[in-house]
């Protein structure tokens, strides 16, 4: 899924990474926080060919993956990858000139705390760019399956706050109060009109089949059946958008 969410949304991510690369010194010191399958970890050691990265996740699995993709895009003496993970002791890292977080702050117990971390890794004049989202993207476009994504996603912020996910956290507020000084925050509107390509409908036919397994145990049995039969059918309809939401902050350290 993550990998499917860079190669659909390929433009945000590409403006996104030229406005990080637009804030670093000529040959940069980058950390990855929640580096994930190392979406952003390849995308910044392309578009910066003189950066160092260290890419951080607790996952192994992913860490496996993301090593196998910066060796096989030649990038592997540039990036370091490090298993740790951020609630508890964090392992030596910096000093930065540029911490990226891509989805990943949300994830972590103590906001307060990892942004006080993250301040303390940075170089003076360093950059920390938060990028996060609200949700999964929506595709269905005809009346009964939008009203259905809706009730789905109501569904599944219930369930993240009961997690004890920070989505909608207010992290401008938390830069600001970590010693950051706020030098941007964006909201990108995503829409991707159709017909979908075959990555898009893959796309959408994972996100479906995530949210039924999520919330299998919260839909009425009339949702769960007609969640079923939008990922079923997918592939054979032409009406679907992508449609989403990220939001963009960036704090310098004095």
């Amino acid at each position: 899924m993550l990998d499917l969410d860079a190669e659909v949304l390929r433009d945000y991510y590409r403006e996104v990474i030229g406005w990080a690369g637009s804030l670093v010194p000529t040959e940069p010191e980058i950390i990855d926080l929640g580096a994930g399958t190392g979406t952003g970890t390849v995308a910044l050691a392309r578009h910066l060919p003189t950066a160092s990265l260290t890419a951080v996740d607790v996952d192994e699995e992913m860490l496996d993956r993301l090593r196998r993709r910066v060796t096989q895009a030649g990038l592997g003496d540039r990036v370091r990858t490090v298993r740790a993970d951020l609630d508890g002791e964090w392992p030596p890292l910096g000093p930065a000139d540029l911490v990226w977080a891509s989805a990943s702050m949300h994830h972590l117990a103590d906001p307060a705390r990892a942004l006080a971390q993250v301040h303390s890794l940075l170089r003076s004049g360093g950059i920390f760019m938060i990028t996060e989202l609200d949700g999964f993207p929506r595709f269905l476009t005809d009346p009964d399956g939008a009203a259905l994504e809706e009730r789905c996603q109501t569904e599944m912020a219930r369930l993240r706050v009961e997690s004890g996910l920070h989505m909608g956290h207010d992290w401008g507020a938390g830069l600001k109060a970590a010693g950051f000084a706020v030098e941007g925050e964006r909201r990108f509107e995503i829409c991707l009109p159709g017909p979908p390509s075959p990555e898009a409908l893959r796309y959408a036919q994972v996100t479906l089949e995530r949210t039924a397994h999520r919330l299998a145990d919260r839909l009425s049995p009339a949702d769960a059946a007609a969640l079923a039969g939008y990922a079923r059918t997918l592939p054979d309809r032409t009406d679907l958008t992508v449609r989403a939401t990220r939001d963009v902050w960036i704090g310098r350290r004095p």
